[in-house]
């Protein structure tokens, strides 16, 4: 089987199972949209103050729920053995983890992205930001599953990973939250946001190129 059937065969198997299981679909954007709804009512009636934090609500609240959703990532592969066979394949493992990667970023990273603007118009947001934000989460949540899936993969032969894996990952997050939360407040106040955005492309190349190799690797240790 050439590579890139391969690619799209693991890609197409994780969405047919993840329409099977629709909660790994449902919890992490209810997760996102209760956390974001949670904030009017113990802010209560301050627009203005929302307004300022929305770009921080809405980041945190997408980092959490992808945080929620990571461990779907390799834990039913593991459990059933999947997993081994996926290693032991002839093709690449760093190309077949970016395939599951890019699944799980379009279960989980997608429907936070196209229900979003939303959630930005109920938080007061203005509209000049709605944009930016979008593209925010478009380049930032990518990488969330990139780097989220190294944590994965090294926990994923414990029975209680979800700890360790928050420790692990949260640091490497910051970056993003911090990069994408400031654009989006910038262009709020009509601020050139050129230098930030350039930051998460580069990030997600960055991810793109180095995440797939040490996740690989790790799988390789956790299952033997």
């Amino acid at each position: 089987m050439p590579l890139s059937r391969a690619f799209f065969a693991i890609v197409r198997r994780d969405l047919l199972l993840a329409l099977r299981r629709r909660s790994e679909i449902a919890n992490p954007l209810l997760f996102f949209v209760l956390v974001i709804s949670l904030f009017p009512l113990g802010l209560g009636a301050r627009p203005q103050l929302l307004q300022a934090i929305a770009p921080g609500i809405i980041w945190v609240s997408a980092l959490l729920a992808a945080l929620l959703s990571l461990d779907s990532l390799f834990r039913s592969d593991f459990d059933d053995g999947s997993l081994e066979q996926m290693l032991l394949s002839p093709h690449p493992t760093s190309v077949l983890v970016l395939a599951k990667i890019t699944a799980h970023w379009l279960v989980t990273g997608l429907p936070l992205l196209l229900i979003a603007p939303l959630l930005a118009v109920f938080l007061g947001m203005p509209q000049a930001a709605i944009g930016v934000l979008l593209l925010t989460l478009l380049l930032g949540t990518p990488v969330l599953s990139l780097v989220g899936a190294i944590g994965v993969a090294l926990t994923v032969g414990l029975r209680r990973g979800g700890m360790i894996l928050s420790l692990l990952v949260l640091p490497l997050y910051v970056p993003v939250l911090i990069f994408a939360g400031n654009a989006v407040a910038m262009a709020s106040l009509g601020l050139p946001i050129t230098a930030q955005i350039n930051i998460l492309i580069a990030l997600l190349l960055l991810a793109l190129v180095l995440a797939p190799w040490p996740a690989a690797a790790a799988l390789k240790m956790s299952v033997n």
